[in-house]
């Protein structure tokens, strides 16, 4: 085995039956301390197709298996985490949001308006769902039970918690922070990516990983079974601020992945929103003003709403959950700020979740949550394969008629909806509006000072780039035809009522002022060092994204 990779945790076929089986203990309550056991039921029930799955060992326990999820936190090393061989691949074009004064780590406010779609009958559209499963804002954040496992402190908002890898492998516990935004209109969580037919709706995410680097150690593969090594605290937002389940992944239900329209807050496509996250003593608070339809929701990372850590046992095999009030890492927001664990360099950030939509077209029958049939094509028409998988007939969606495959770990041919010239460029018959966000405010109504653009390419192609050397890896990704892939989306400002906006896609005429070079803006190779597991502290050099700083911020919010 080389040095950096760890033997996986669970062969893939023991792994997707422990996440198939039903099984019957009790559940903790939210916010209570909980210990499973490895009672086994012997009736197998059915589970949602997708990433939310039952866990090995305890009945009615649900949990986000990242090793099939394309909305978990892209790790440096798939193969470290989910096993020899596994790919998992999220594809996270990034705006970094870099600022000196204190709180910006852990304090902000960012104005949003969300995309529109085109008619849901409308021949030929594409629709947001196909583009991104979910976009989100981003932030570093405190747990003590989180990789790398060496020391049992992480003071709150404070830059005490930088520490380089390079020079000590004794960093705080880290996890890492999105609020994610899911659009409208497919086939509904849990099995799909939609709330609702019409509306939008967020749900507050923090990932952590259950791994010790130094040592060579991980969870208990008991706990790994229920909860997974890449673990999810997840709440959607709700309009009364109170979890409508448990959060832990110890003790998450499927109530805690099924959106309640009578509990969450829904929005409309078009609605302006006021999106602020700040720290306090139960945790990062995040809230959501609508400021279209007058409602807010909000969402707080705390034990009382059933958030908690997975405690770090990678000897036993019981899987306990500690009540905790998560809270920002950092003070500030720099290249220093970072989560040691993954895949990307950002602290303060907003990204795009994308390159996971495949058409699956044709005659033969697909079934809900199945690959898609031998017989039926993807987007460029080629035949379907293995990586078409969590695919649905158009009869599954809640309103637009499309069958299609969620490709929860990555399309590895780059040939998919999303690498083709189908983003928002102004043609709203046809393709969405663009997302439009502003740069954060932080404390005090201060600017950040600096941006940058990145995107984690080199961690995604694996056909073709050598992450060590940086050999082979490529702005536009190469397609499985060894061709580049046909688009990639870039960011560009623009003035949305007299105030300068962030936009996502293709230049769109009358509103882009200032493409940054279009997918030049990513910039060069960025070589990162993160701790090898089990190399007892030593350190690897890896090429995972493209960067590129900009020595101020173009587009200052007000």
């Amino acid at each position: 085995m080389r040095l950096g990779l760890r033997p996986k945790y669970l062969p893939v076929p023991v792994a997707l039956a422990l996440a198939m089986t039903f099984v019957a203990m009790p559940l903790g309550a939210a916010g209570a301390s909980t210990t499973h056991g490895t009672g086994r039921s012997s009736t197998p029930r059915p589970h949602p197709a997708g990433s939310i799955v039952h866990s090995g060992s305890v009945a009615g326990h649900y949990h986000m298996n990242c090793a099939v999820s394309a909305v978990c936190t892209e790790v440096q090393d798939p193969e470290e985490v989910f096993g020899e061989g596994k790919y998992v691949g999220h594809d996270e074009p990034s705006t970094l949001f870099y600022s000196s004064q204190p709180g910006s780590g852990n304090q902000m406010t960012y104005h949003l308006t969300l995309p529109t779609d085109p008619a849901p009958t409308q021949s030929g559209a594409t629709f947001n769902f196909q583009l991104h499963p979910a976009f989100w804002f981003g932030m570093a954040m405190c747990d003590t039970q989180s990789y790398p496992e060496q020391v049992s402190t992480c003071p709150p908002d404070s830059d005490s918690n930088i520490v380089d890898p390079a020079t000590s492998p004794n960093h705080p516990g880290t996890a890492f922070m999105e609020l994610q935004f899911y659009p409208p209109g497919w086939v509904t969580w849990p099995a799909g990516n939609s709330c609702d037919a019409t509306k939008w709706c967020a749900a507050l995410n923090i990932d952590s990983l259950s791994e010790d680097p130094v040592n060579g150690t991980t969870l208990n593969s008991t706990c790994a079974a229920i909860t997974g090594l890449e673990y999810v605290n997840f709440a959607f937002v709700t309009k009364s601020g109170t979890s409508q389940a448990p959060a832990s992944p110890v003790n998450a239900t499927l109530a805690t992945f099924t959106p309640d329209p009578t509990k969450d807050l829904f929005m409309n496509s078009g609605d302006r929103l006021n999106v602020t996250l700040h720290d306090s003593s139960r945790g990062l608070v995040t809230t959501i003003k609508d400021l279209t339809t007058h409602v807010t929701g909000s969402m707080t990372a705390s034990a009382a709403n059933g958030f908690g850590q997975v405690q770090y046992d990678p000897t036993g095999t019981a899987c306990n959950n500690i009540p905790y009030n998560f809270h920002p890492m950092y003070s500030t927001s720099s290249e220093q700020t970072r989560v040691i664990w993954a895949a990307h360099s950002y602290n303060i950030a907003f990204s795009d979740e994308t390159g996971h939509f495949e058409a699956c077209n044709g005659p033969a029958t697909i079934t809900p949550g199945g690959n898609c049939p031998t017989g039926n094509t993807e987007y460029d028409g080629e035949s379907t394969d293995s990586n078409d998988t969590y695919c649905f007939p158009g009869s599954s969606s809640s309103l637009v008629q499309i069958p299609g495959c969620i490709q929860p770990n990555g399309n590895t041919g780059f040939d998919s909806v999303p690498y083709n010239p189908v983003w928002p460029d102004g043609n709203t018959t046809l393709h969405p509006t663009s997302i439009q966000f502003s740069s954060p405010l932080t404390v005090g109504g201060t600017n950040y000072d600096r941006v940058a653009f990145e995107a984690d390419l080199p961690r995604i192609e694996f056909n073709t780039c050598d992450r060590s050397t940086g050999a082979g890896c490529t702005l536009i990704p190469t397609t499985d035809d060894g061709q580049p892939a046909n688009f990639y989306p870039f960011f560009s400002t623009g003035t949305v009522r007299s105030q300068c906006t962030w936009l996502l896609g293709n230049d769109i005429p009358g509103l882009t002022t200032n493409d940054f070079g279009q997918n030049n803006q990513y910039g060069s190779l960025l070589s990162l060092t993160y701790l090898a597991f089990g190399g007892g502290g030593a350190t690897i050099q890896r090429y995972n994204d493209f960067r590129q700083i900009l020595s101020s911020n173009p587009c200052p919010s007000s």
